[in-house]
């Protein structure tokens, strides 16, 4: 199978297309008007209709809001909202697919930028260096400290997540925490001086015990819980007994490629990976 140019998954900028522009070149609007990603922990405040918020911010505002970008010819704003309570004429609805979300495509993507941005600022607002006040670097998302001149950019953290493959059975894996019957794939963070295939055969050799080999990366899904990158492969068994890591998984199991179990929701590249690479 032809690997995707683009994965257009929920919380790929992709996804957006032309509607969305980032606010990285030009001046801020003048007015503070047009959409408003109002966000309250890992949900949105959306109209009843599942809708955003547009024309005047709709909550109190305690800071400048965040400037995101162009959406659909209007501005793209950012507010935090304290507490768990939704106000009057707004919705809460998850950003988590794990917890059920029914928000479109194109709000959760916007949506997961908007954690993502407020995530950079609350993460750099002092210079890691010398621990003077960062000021934002004029058209990036950076910011540079002006006493020692140190420049930094929002954090992503590379994660690999991989479908193993033997003839017609795959490898799936779950975590305790999970939906009761839920299984996915194997995934762990990319290690200093680590390649991402290696990040592959390691992460597996450590979960589930086996070796594998053929590792052929096949898309990405940025994920803003609170900044990691997916890094999708598939790879084929090599050899070995499945030995479970207790402290990772709850169970790491051979199922056939015709009665698969429960899987993540569509939202997920764990779940387009088994869709479009399980069968051999």
């Amino acid at each position: 199978m032809t690997t995707p140019l683009s994965v257009h998954l929920p919380f790929n900028r992709d996804i957006l297309g032309a509607t969305f522009s980032p606010a990285k070149r030009g001046g801020k609007p003048p007015a503070e008007r047009g959409h408003w990603l109002l966000v309250q922990g890992q949900t949105l405040l959306v109209t009843p209709d599942l809708r955003l918020p547009t024309g005047d911010c709709p909550v109190p505002i305690e800071a400048p809001p965040f400037w995101l970008g162009t959406y659909h010819e209007e501005p793209a704003w950012v507010v935090p909202v304290a507490g768990d309570a939704a106000p009057d004429g707004l919705a809460r609805e998850t950003l988590v697919p794990m917890r059920g979300a029914r928000l479109a495509d194109e709000l959760l993507s916007l949506g997961g930028m908007a954690m993502q941005a407020l995530w950079w600022e609350s993460t750099s607002g002092h210079c890691p260096r010398c621990g003077v006040p960062t000021e934002r670097i004029e058209n990036e998302w950076g910011k540079r400290c002006p006493r020692c001149r140190y420049e930094h950019y929002p954090h992503l953290h590379p994660a690999t997540i991989v479908l193993v493959r033997d003839g017609d059975r795959v490898l799936l894996t779950r975590k305790a925490e999970w939906a009761p019957g839920r299984y996915a794939l194997i995934a762990g963070f990319v290690d200093n001086g680590e390649s991402l295939e290696g990040c592959v055969a390691r992460e597996i050799k450590e979960e589930a015990g086996i070796d594998v080999t053929d590792v052929r990366y096949v898309g990405s899904q940025n994920w803003p819980f609170p900044s990691q990158m997916m890094i999708g492969f598939v790879a084929t068994y090599a050899g070995g007994d499945v030995v479970i890591d207790r402290e990772e998984l709850e169970d790491a199991r051979w199922f056939p490629c015709n009665a698969l179990p429960s899987l993540p929701s569509r939202h997920s590249i764990s779940r387009f990976i088994i869709d479009h690479y399980a069968q051999p």
